[in-house]
């Protein structure tokens, strides 16, 4: 199949279906945060979600990265049915160890996360989506690796929409601490009961494999560090606002994350056909060349949207929100910029995977991870939910940087000097919007529009030569 249309049905089609279950959160927001009385319930339920985004990381063990790549090593069916079992009976082993733990210990690890004893119940709801999570997606691996395409956009559509079906009526009878939470822990136990109906002749316990599960130790292992190093980025700055400034900062943080995760659309489109994309081609010639033109359009196209957010972030919350909330958009324009700069982290590190060589991956995010906590504590203190927000960014840009040094020294990158134009560019389109037009939509708009205006400049051969190889893989 053509490498382009591979790559753009995968980015649409497994993109859009994760783009729906994030969007719709992204519709409820406003509606949510009139239904609760401030911002303090709305930073419990984030720090809970945070808690679950840790435990299911932990409890995947790189699992689902693993899996694609053995899934892909022989094109037999009871091989890739082996592949499917081991990685799904190991998961639900350790994520069963965790939600015990997690049970036993939920008084003392309560009052670390809500930073008060009374709302340690809120643990038991999250163990459950631990539990549930650990394992939901390797449940759906089948569904991603026959491209099942409809099926996938259906069920994403569904968690989303049940979520908040569920949480509403909750938040409406003034269930405000736990209807969030309960809401999510009944969506991804609906969504694994029917992906599991839809491909249990995948998943045979014993078809269990010892020497299949040592490989895919072998690649998830070193894999682990990196998502639990994703958590510090994305996740570890509610729990240090909350200890900081407190739990009411935490939800203003919260609501300007989520507004920000708009662009995790793009990132969530991008990774919906990544791994099938990436892994389906490594192979082919000029794998090097091809990888390194994805990660330069993605990030012209990151650059582009981050320009933008930064132009209406404050118009938006003024629309969307009143009184506390509205601070929130000053962390957006960073927050938004951050998934994009992962985004593209992951486009790099990928050729790590596949030599098998996946250890400098963790190193080089722990890097960034531990100048994100730095900042963390030495901003967060000055400038509050923006010094959070800005030292997120930083640290994706720093792992960014060392990545693409590190890959052009071994071969497995090349790099234009227009991208580094683009990037510096970006940077001084940054600093001049926080310094002198953050305050200005027009002149903020109008500059933006120059820099874009020369993104497309730079790109206009290679976008002339898409928009031709579009036509004619449509003729």
């Amino acid at each position: 199949m053509n490498k382009f249309k591979l790559f753009i049905e995968n980015f649409l089609v497994y993109g859009l279906g994760g783009i729906i279950s994030k969007a719709v959160p992204y519709l409820m927001l406003p509606i949510i945060t009139r239904l609760m009385p401030n911002s303090y319930f709305y930073g419990l339920s984030d720090l809970s979600n945070t808690a679950v985004q840790f435990g299911t990381a932990l409890a995947g063990m790189g699992m689902y990265d693993a899996v694609f790549r053995l899934f892909f090593e022989k094109d037999n069916e009871k091989y890739q049915k082996q592949v499917c079992s081991t990685a799904l009976s190991f998961t639900f082993g350790t994520s069963f160890i965790i939600f015990v733990l997690m049970l036993l210990f939920r008084k003392p690890l309560g009052t670390f996360l809500f930073s008060d004893e009374k709302y340690f119940y809120i643990l038991y709801l999250t163990a459950m989506s631990i539990l549930i999570g650990g394992t939901n997606s390797i449940m759906q691996v089948p569904t991603r690796t026959q491209n099942q395409r409809r099926t996938f956009i259906v069920m994403n559509t569904i968690s989303g929409i049940l979520s908040y079906a569920i949480a509403i009526p909750l938040l409406l009878k003034g269930f405000y601490v736990i209807a969030l939470p309960l809401s999510a822990v009944i969506s991804a136990l609906t969504i694994e009961v029917i992906f599991w109906i839809l491909n249990r002749e995948w998943f045979d316990f014993r078809l269990f494999d010892k020497s299949i599960l040592k490989q895919l130790l072998f690649i998830g292992l070193p894999l682990l560090p990196n998502f639990l190093i994703y958590w510090i980025f994305n996740s570890s700055d509610r729990l240090m606002i909350g200890k900081l400034i407190g739990n009411s900062f935490t939800g203003v943080y919260s609501v300007g994350a989520r507004i920000a995760s708009v662009s995790q659309l793009i990132y969530t489109a991008f990774a919906g056909g990544w791994q099938y994309f990436a892994f389906s081609t490594m192979k082919e010639d000029g794998q090097v060349k091809s990888n390194s033109l994805v990660f330069e359009y993605l990030g012209v196209i990151s650059f582009a949207a981050g320009i933008l957010m930064c132009v209406f972030a404050h118009l938006i919350f003024k629309i969307l929100f009143t009184g506390e909330y509205e601070a929130g958009y000053i962390v957006v324009p960073y927050l938004f910029l951050a998934p994009l700069m992962q985004m593209l982290y992951q486009v790099a590190c990928n050729q790590f995977i596949v030599i098998k060589k996946t250890w400098p991956n963790a190193f080089i995010l722990s890097v960034g991870a531990i100048c994100n906590v730095l900042l963390n504590l030495t901003l967060i203190p000055i400038w509050g939910i923006e010094g959070a927000a800005f030292s997120t960014l930083i640290g994706y840009v720093i792992s960014d940087i060392i990545v693409v040094i590190w890959l052009l020294k071994i071969k497995l990158m090349v790099i234009s000097r227009r991208f580094i134009a683009v990037s510096l560019l970006m940077i001084g389109y940054f600093i001049l919007w926080r310094l002198v037009l953050i305050s200005n939509l027009f002149l903020s708009l109008f500059a933006g529009c120059i820099v874009i205006g020369i993104y497309i400049w730079l790109f206009k051969s290679d976008l002339q030569k898409i928009l031709k190889k579009k036509e004619s893989v449509e003729a």
